[in-house]
């Protein structure tokens, strides 16, 4: 008889242990999943160079997702891993990739736009104007240079998100009123009747995965969560920048 036991590490992992008999391959692994999780697709299944781990990228209804197994299919590893000497979250980085999306398909006549420099490095930010993390995010991104960076009004927090960012909109210099908000806290002041994409930047950020604020976006269409410290944006930003 099978059994499905859950328990929990330190650090928050959580563990399946399922007890699955047969030959260990690639194949006995899909199986596995088929029979477990029958929802999901399985994209792809790659042995890692940790401890005999095996990755097993899938499709499941709500959006792509990330497991490990090992060799003998007899885990079930649901949780991120991280690479210790680098500190690279590699659940991250590959659901970045498997949900990335097609950069030159943005609307970018509907962002608010602000250009530093040659403004070879990219980036497309969904922010709502109440969200700390999304100041925070920013604020740290202003200090970087030679940089093109584009803001996708996303009002989702609350409903003041909305006033201010229409007013945004409505603004004569766009850039300048977002960036007074987002950098001195100085209200926008613009009516709000003019035509204005807002509820088409919901829909869209809705339909691209944007789950939290900041969702962020680079140029090979990779998706990322929350206020990454710029040690770690900055080489993300060169490595997808244009050359020159």
């Amino acid at each position: 008889m099978k059994r499905l036991k859950w328990l929990r590490t330190t650090a928050g992992t959580m563990l399946a242990l399922l007890a699955v008999t047969g030959h260990a391959d690639e194949q006995a692994i899909r199986k596995m999943f088929q029979a477990k999780l029958p929802d999901a697709k399985v994209l792809s299944i790659q042995k890692l160079p940790y401890a005999g781990l095996y990755e097993i990228a899938v499709q499941r209804t709500n959006g792509p997702a990330v497991y490990y197994s090992d060799a003998s299919a007899q885990a079930l590893i649901v949780g991120a891993l991280t690479e210790t000497w680098t500190d690279r979250n590699l659940t991250d980085e590959q659901l970045s990739k498997l949900s990335a999306i097609d950069w030159n398909g943005l609307p970018f006549r509907w962002a608010v736009t602000t250009k530093r420099g040659n403004g070879r490095r990219q980036i497309a930010i969904f922010s709502d104007p109440n969200c700390p993390f999304c100041r925070k995010f920013e604020q740290d991104l202003a200090a970087i240079d030679d940089i093109t960076v584009h803001i996708f009004l996303y009002p989702v927090i609350k409903p003041e998100s909305v006033r201010q960012t229409k007013s945004v909109w409505c603004s004569k210099d766009r850039a300048k009123a977002w960036n007074d908000l987002m950098l001195k806290g100085i209200e926008p002041t613009a009516p709000i009747d003019c035509d204005n994409p807002i509820e088409e930047l919901v829909a869209l950020g809705q339909r691209l995965g944007a789950t939290s604020t900041p969702t962020w976006f680079l140029p090979n269409g990779e998706k990322y969560f929350g206020a990454l410290p710029m040690s770690k944006v900055v080489p993300l930003l060169d490595a997808t920048a244009r050359r020159r």
